[in-house]
């Protein structure tokens, strides 16, 4: 490769190329590009959490200054409109499918969470649309409402007996028992994972607007097929009759990946009033109807034998669902926490049991990791819990049981292929980069302080998920640069940068001459959006297919062109057989052109991936607490991470920050509060503690790769690894640092009046 292949191909530290328009205020997000003159819409909620509609009378609201349009479940029905949002649905045990309870998008007949849609008023300012609101007669009868993470309580749903939405379960029960009777040690601990919500910068928002006879429906998104084939069918209109387009996003972390309510009324407003309207969800609003993240009990058992080898792991755990299910809920926290199961260590007898719970909350749902850290989190708080009762550090419980590096590809107990790793090599590094032969002295230092310091260590791995397939197409401009459609969706983690680095290593077009399209239904054929860590690794493959063929379809109009036998394409070049004649690729675009080759100017390629590939690493956390206050600070972090090969460092490093500091925020200090009634406690910035700048020091991150063979490019998915990884590391070290006060257990979050209440030994109350 030349030398400018060299400084912007990849593996290269390229910054950002999208900072500049982010950081000066020229990003285009929905609220941006909302055509002048939208009607806005506001959306009328349910004010309590469980209660029957006794009266719903929008007669004034519809009459009310401004008001074009006020839309309930009845007006729904009566357009034509289906009023049912859709879910996937997971096998129970017994093999029947989980409870598929109706969720309206427009409450009828019940509300059954704070912030459920009842109607949403369309007029031609917001203000407008507020006051209107104000003018609906809404009355109902309360009902005791569903709050606990067990089966059993009010009842929800006719559909669901005892509010159980799924009780599912892999792995073989009857031998996990067995080894389990016969063990030479047994530990067993219950754990909590507490529900958050993600606060992306960016608030959900649309806009809708007709394009002659066609409906454009704009959204904060991670992809736009599903939501066009959602809209469409829930509209009874054509597929292609709706365009769906994401502009840029300000932050997903999964909470973007699903329909919500407010779209579906968006889209029917404009198609019924022939006039653009847009939404967008303020702070509040934003906290009560998002979906959440986490919320789940998991009591977790391991059988050891004499050498303390783990033989058996057995884990039950109740998932929170909310009122209704979301798109993937009944999956996240069953079957994509099973995917890894088993964290890095080689046990093959296992029985897990997941039951979903309905609640009087707020769907849940994917959040960065979805169903990783979930798993990784119970694994890895497991095995410290065990340590200490078994008498060994914690370190050594993990290298006595890893998977061996001669193992693979290892088969796991519920069926993935880890396909290459090598976690004592990753592990020693972490211990040197960590400096754990310091730590005593650091804990002295600490204690003359006052400060009780802990140390923690989590290593997880991971799956990448979501679709194996994805496309690529590199269209030429004839203006000297090029255009790249790619099938994913960014949402801030910059992809625009490392597609351009892909392309450029692959085909020689200059970095600064390639345009990236993305998020439109009308211009890329398919793709996959963005979640699961999917992004770089499908999109990389197929724009590496995409390249190669380029390549392979200029090849011979090149040779014609400098009029010699044979030409070969390298160092970013097309150079001719015994010549010193060169020429580039956008030059050889250019030249097609001219010649009136028109086809040669559009390359398209779809791909599958054969596998997935495993992310792995090691998190070590060192903080401290002030037991006089109970503030916990996290006061060193290190990370060494198994990518494999890196396209980015930069940005896989940014990833990595970004997904610890996600974490950090969910074990110390965010915590979604419901009171008995289900009124959420939590609904401003106020209440809800978000991780700022200052709760971090800098995290020093490190790369161990092994290349992967799932994938062409030898890599693995980065943008949750750092979740996955700092929840347990967090935690144990929290317990590490007030076990010396005869501490034995303690549960996220770590906020200053929990851990108060921990040293004081005065009992743990709800927060």
């Amino acid at each position: 490769m030349n030398s400018q292949a060299s400084k912007f191909g990849t593996s290269q530290p390229i910054r950002r190329l999208e900072d500049d328009r982010f950081l000066t205020g020229q990003g285009r997000y929905v609220d941006d590009l909302a055509p002048e003159g939208a009607l806005a819409a506001f959306v009328f909620r349910s004010p309590t959490a469980h209660a029957e509609i006794t009266e719903l009378d929008v007669t004034d609201a519809r009459d009310a200054e401004g008001v074009h349009m006020v839309i309930t479940a009845d007006s729904l029905t009566e357009a034509g409109v289906k009023n049912q949002m859709s879910a996937s649905l997971i096998d129970n045990q017994d093999g029947s499918k989980g409870a598929n309870p109706a969720r309206p998008i427009l409450a009828t007949g019940r509300v059954r969470f704070v912030g459920e849609p009842i109607a949403v008023v369309i007029a031609d300012t917001l203000a407008q649309a507020k006051d209107a609101a104000e003018l609906i007669m809404f009355d109902y009868d309360d009902l005791d409402s569903a709050m606990a993470l067990t089966p059993g309580g009010p009842a929800i749903h006719p559909e669901a007996p005892d509010n159980v939405a799924y009780d599912w379960a892999v792995g073989d029960k009857e031998a996990t028992e067995a080894v389990f009777s016969k063990a030479a040690h047994r530990t067993k601990v219950e754990i909590g994972d507490n529900r958050i919500i993600a606060n992306s910068m960016e608030t959900r928002g649309c806009f809708a607007e007709m394009e002659g006879d066609r409906l454009h429906f704009a959204y904060t998104g991670q992809g736009v097929w599903g939501t066009k084939g959602s809209i469409a069918s829930t509209l009874g209109l054509d597929k292609e009759a709706v365009r769906v387009t994401n502009p840029d996003i300000g932050g997903g972390f999964g909470m973007k990946a699903f329909d919500y309510p407010e779209y579906f009324c968006v889209a029917h407003a404009t198609h019924a009033l022939g006039k653009p309207v847009r939404w967008q969800a303020e702070r509040t609003e934003a906290m009560l109807s998002d979906n959440a993240g986490r919320d789940l009990t998991s009591v977790v058992e391991f059988a050891f034998d004499e050498n303390l080898k783990i033989i058996a792991y057995r884990v039950d755990t109740t998932s929170n669902m909310g009122a209704y299910n979301s798109a993937y809920a009944q999956f996240i926290q069953s079957d994509l926490a099973s995917r890894v199961l088993m964290g890095v260590y080689d046990v093959q007898t296992a029985w897990f049991r997941n039951r979903g719970i309905y609640t009087n909350t707020t769907q849940v749902d994917a959040y960065r990791g979805a169903g990783r850290p979930e798993a990784i989190y119970v694994l890895e708080r497991a095995i410290d819990y065990a340590a200490r009762e078994l008498g060994v550090t914690p370190l050594e419980l993990r290298k006595r049981n890893f998977i061996g590096s001669d193992q693979f590809p290892y088969n796991t107990v519920t069926g993935e292929i880890y396909d290459v790793g090598d976690f004592h090599k990753v592990l020693s590094r972490a211990e040197e980069e960590a400096d754990l032969d310091g730590f005593a002295a650091r804990k002295a230092l600490a204690a003359i302080d006052g400060k009780l310091r802990g140390i923690g260590v989590c290593y997880y791995i991971e799956s990448i998920l979501g679709s194996p397939d994805e496309t690529a197409k590199v269209e030429f401009t004839g203006e000297g640069t090029a255009r790249l459609y790619v099938g994913t969706q960014s949402n801030g983690q910059g992809h625009e940068t490392v597609y351009r680095q892909l392309l450029h290593e692959y085909t020689g077009i200059p970095y600064d001459a390639v345009e990236i399209i993305q998020g439109d239904s009308d211009r890329i054929k398919h793709g996959g959006g963005t979640g699961g860590s999917r992004s770089v690794t499908t999109q990389g493959t197929a724009i590496k297919a995409t390249s190669e063929t380029l390549i392979e379809r200029f090849t011979p109009f090149v040779a014609d062109h400098l009029g010699v036998e044979q030409v070969a394409f390298e160092d970013g070049v097309f150079r001719g057989d015994g010549s010193n004649t060169v020429m580039t690729m956008i030059e050889a675009a250019d030249a097609a052109a001219a010649a009136d080759e028109t086809d040669l100017l559009s390359t398209y390629e779809s791909t599958t991936l054969p596998g997935r590939s495993f992310p792995n690493g090691c998190h070590i956390c060192e903080l401290e607490i002030d037991p006089d206050t109970g503030v916990t600070k996290v006061v060193k972090y290190t990370v060494v991470d198994d990518f494999g090969v890196l396209m980015n460092p930069m940005l896989a490093e940014g990833q990595v920050h970004g997904g610890v500091v996600q974490g950090v925020g969910q074990a110390i200090s965010e915590h979604v509060v419901y009171d008995e009634d289900g009124q959420l406690l939590t609904a401003t910035f106020m209440d809800y503690g978000m991780p700022r700048a200052g709760d971090m020091p800098m995290i020093a991150f490190y790369s161990e790769p092994v290349p992967s063979t799932a994938n062409v490019l030898g890599m693995k998915g980065c943008g949750e690894a750092g979740t996955v990884g700092a929840l347990a590391a967090v935690a144990n070290a929290a317990l590490d640092a007030v076990s010396e006060r005869g501490i034995e257990r303690v549960d996220m979050p770590f906020t200053p009046h929990r851990m108060w209440q921990y040293l004081n030994q005065t009992g743990i109350a709800a927060e």
